[in-house]
């Protein structure tokens, strides 16, 4: 059985370095339905979002990105 998890320190579980490229190559896969999913409008050129702006967007990326990988994955069981 293959263990996806190493120990380091604290007990703390750590990812192996393969799952960590394979979980980083699929983020930056799914990354432009993500956006698109999320649908955020972009800044005009020299303003800034504020703290709470940002964390908002943070949020809506994330579930976005949920969003994103479940559609993939039945799209592929679909096939």
């Amino acid at each position: 059985m293959r263990r996806c998890f190493s120990f380091r320190n604290a007990g703390e579980p750590v990812a192996e370095p393969t799952d960590l490229q394979r979980n980083y190559r699929e983020f930056i896969d799914l990354l432009p339905l993500t956006m698109n999913l999320a649908g955020l409008p972009h800044s005009p050129a020299g303003v800034y979002f504020t703290e709470d702006q940002i964390a908002a967007r943070v949020f809506t990326i994330k579930h976005a990105f949920k969003a994103a990988r479940t559609l993939v994955r039945e799209c592929i069981r679909a096939s």
